[in-house]
């Protein structure tokens, strides 16, 4: 596994990190898009400092990968669902 030292910046500090060279790419996305929250955050609320910029970033981001995991279950068990009643009618078509 090749692994890769790269520097993250966020909130005005950097963080030497070593990855795999093929999560390097979503790792600086990221980082980028939690700056990018950061900027948002302290333009559109009352931020005292990054520490709560950062907080809010974390609940954000906490909360939507809840929302899609929440999501991936449901479809999930729609899917089931699904097979199972096909499996029922091939089950009658048999007969």
């Amino acid at each position: 596994m090749d692994v890769r030292r790269i520097t993250i910046n966020i909130a005005g500090r950097t963080y030497p990190l070593n990855v795999p060279s093929a999560e390097e790419e979503t790792l600086r996305r990221v980082g980028k898009q939690i700056e990018s929250m950061i900027k948002e955050f302290e333009a559109n609320f009352d931020v005292r400092d990054k520490q709560d910029a950062i907080a809010m970033c974390a609940l954000r981001m906490g909360t939507d990968a809840e929302v899609a995991k929440m999501s991936q279950e449901k479809n999930i068990i729609a899917s089931t669902e699904r097979v199972k009643k096909i499996n029922q009618l091939l089950e009658e078509l048999e007969k």
